[in-house]
């Protein structure tokens, strides 16, 4: 198996350096929570930052300009 190349953090494209804060209500941590126990979440920004992405690509696609509507 062929060895990874590693690209350090500085020289990445995709460097995060936008910082989103939002809150939760009691219940909604609880359900995050509870899902991240579930599921054995190892990473909770990722999983967050994965779950929001998705979403949101996913209703860019639905809501694509068509030619004929």
């Amino acid at each position: 198996m062929a060895k990874k190349t590693t690209i350090p953090a500085s020289q990445r494209n995709s460097l995060r350096t936008h910082r989103q804060i939002f809150t939760l209500n009691d219940e909604e941590n609880k359900a995050l929570n509870r899902y991240i126990a579930k599921y054995k979440v190892q990473n909770k920004s990722k999983f967050i930052r994965e779950a929001l992405m998705m979403t949101i690509i996913r209703k860019m696609e639905e809501d694509h300009p068509t030619l004929f509507d």
